[in-house]
């Protein structure tokens, strides 16, 4: 069997139960989360197991249902300088497919007004992160339809594709600032601004 084709073979429960070995062992050091970005196993293989982009989980194309067990496969994401994503614990680490983002923000919260403003985003799998200087907004626009796609880094190399009523909720914050020279469409959290897309872009795709 080769080493990059395990799919088959790999147990979810398993997996399953070695994660939350090292989920507990780093809640008793008072962790929050397990320490990924720290382990260094082998690689062991790809196995069957996907993220598509509106957040749902699958594995060996099948939705998992439980809430919890995505939580705990959430905990162990780590995507590395390849690209790839992983799930990661002390002992292997294995490969899986993401569609777009491997988290989908599904909340905003606004706090405060002009500079003092702080946008926080709750993620579908419970995370919340607010956007600022540790948190980075970024935006592409895709397609032929110039489809806006808003990204918010998690932690590591992992962001959260915000979803359309939260994109929605955050474009009405913009406002068209000079950034560097150059007028901006941009939005401003935690003391800095994310431009979104240059003035004149807003207003082709307002026309």
């Amino acid at each position: 069997m080769a080493v990059g084709d395990i799919s088959a073979q790999k147990n979810a429960g398993d997996l399953a139960a070695l994660i939350a070995r090292a989920a507990a062992d780093s809640q008793a050091e008072g962790r929050s989360l397990p320490p990924v970005e720290r382990w260094n196993p082998p690689f062991c293989g790809d196995i069957d197991m996907e993220i598509r982009a509106d957040g749902t989980w699958f594995y060996m194309g099948t939705p998992i249902g439980r809430a919890s067990l995505v939580r705990l496969f959430s905990t162990v994401l780590r995507k590395d300088e390849d690209g790839k994503t992983y799930l990661v614990t002390p002992v292997e680490k294995v490969g899986i497919r993401v569609e777009d983002a491997p988290f989908l923000a599904v909340e905003m919260a606004v706090e405060g007004e002009g500079a003092d403003r702080v946008l926080s985003f709750r993620n579908n799998v419970g995370d919340v992160a607010a956007a600022g200087p540790d948190h980075a907004l970024r935006f592409e626009i895709v397609g032929e339809q110039r489809q806006l796609k808003p990204y918010l880094h998690m932690r590591g190399r992992l962001e959260a594709l915000l979803a359309r009523p939260v994109m929605y909720e955050l474009v009405e914050l913009g406002e068209v600032v000079d950034l560097d020279g150059e007028e901006m469409f941009a939005v401003r959290s935690g003391g800095v601004w994310f431009p979104i897309m240059p003035a004149d872009e807003l207003e082709r795709l307002s026309a």
